[in-house]
């Protein structure tokens, strides 16, 4: 992560100094931006966008109803948002609102995917998918996003140059968290209403098997290495550990209340998992799982509703999404204590950082 600042360098053969200040750099295009922060706000149909550096609030991108998950694409250049269409009348928003596991209903059109150009934070594209649109994700090599869509029980994947729907993947009841393989070749489904994770192949884009994990799956994750996966379990408040080779539970682990969104650490050595709790009993913590002992190091408070979790590409800081604070806690994960609290829109869910 670059640091905004100023960068000194010395030529010892002609004894001068240049000076160059980091900030300015952006202006050259791509090369050395400033590292970003995307949060989707559901209650407020916005993306706010956080400086990583200073973590200070950039922008606010008006995008789709109720947006639920933002995700950077793996070469930094776009942001993929899931909502429900153009922005208009409300009436469907308790269905969705605050993300209470369980309490999702089908909207009544099929949702959208919006792209977010990260460079000048206007939207570019929306890309229509399924009914009621939850996470998405984009492939290692950033061809493909897959959409996973609660309302109809299927996954739909997107050609990202062409930005149209090439393929419609039936998985299990109510999908909603997915995370790909790191090698590429697999997707995990959590199916919020099936107690189950579906495993798609992504050469032939088939739901090759689905794997029973337990009550209420909200999101899945990999270790960096690819030795583990996981899925937080929303209604057994603990977290199941799959060895994707056997493709089988082979522990769980208690943590939070209604934990919701997990992601290693880039050493593969700790998992993060947000707590979200309930509106009426909100959850404000995330544990800290040692990936060798299989045990919670550290429970850190957060804020009201600990829904998403983001790590930067360098495992310094954290990034969580509070639900109900509508803030976003920036925990360091060296020191294991939140180092600023960000207010930013209603409702805030998905939240990704730039790779």
């Amino acid at each position: 992560m670059f640091q905004q600042g100023w960068f000194v360098m010395t030529n010892r053969n002609n004894g001068f100094w240049a000076v160059v200040q980091m900030g300015l750099l952006a202006w050259s295009g791509a090369t050395w931006a400033a590292d970003q922060v995307y949060v989707a706000n559901e209650g407020a149909d916005t993306v706010s966008v956080l400086d990583a550096a200073s973590f200070q609030t950039l922008a606010s991108v008006r995008v789709g109803r109720m947006p639920h998950n933002v995700q950077v694409s793996p070469d930094g250049k776009f942001a993929w948002v899931t909502n429900n269409g153009e922005p208009g009348p409300m009436a469907d928003a308790a269905a969705h609102k605050g993300m209470a596991p369980g309490a999702h209903g089908a909207m009544a059109q099929p949702g959208a995917v919006w792209v977010i150009d990260t460079g000048t934070q206007a939207i570019v594209a929306r890309v229509p998918v399924g009914m009621h649109p939850a996470h998405v994700v984009v492939s290692p090599d950033g061809r493909l996003a897959y959409v996973t869509n609660g309302g109809d029980n299927s996954v739909s994947v997107i050609d990202t140059s062409a930005r149209k729907l090439v393929a419609s993947i039936p998985v299990g009841p109510f999908p909603h968290g997915l995370r790909i393989s790191p090698d590429g070749k697999e997707v995990y489904v959590a199916n919020l209403k099936g107690g189950t994770v579906s495993v798609i192949d992504t050469a032939s884009q088939k739901a090759v098997a689905q794997v029973a994990v337990g009550k209420g799956p909200a999101q899945t994750g990999f270790t960096p290495d690819g030795r583990w996966a996981f899925v937080s379990l929303s209604q057994e408040n603990a977290v199941a550990v799959i060895d994707p080779a056997t493709r089988q539970v082979v522990r769980k682990i208690a943590v939070g209340s209604v934990p919701i969104q997990l992601y290693a650490t880039p050493d593969s050595r700790t998992l993060l998992v947000a707590n979200q709790g309930s509106r009426q009993k909100p959850g404000n913590t995330v544990s800290l799982i040692d990936l060798e002992r299989f045990k919670v190091a550290k429970t850190v408070v957060t804020g009201a509703g600990a829904h998403g979790v983001a790590i930067d590409r360098e495992g310094r800081y954290a990034y969580v999404s509070n639900t109900y604070a509508n803030t976003v806690s920036v925990l360091d994960l060296k020191d294991r204590k939140i180092a600023k609290t960000v207010p930013v829109g209603q409702a805030p869910n998905g939240i990704s950082a730039t790779p």
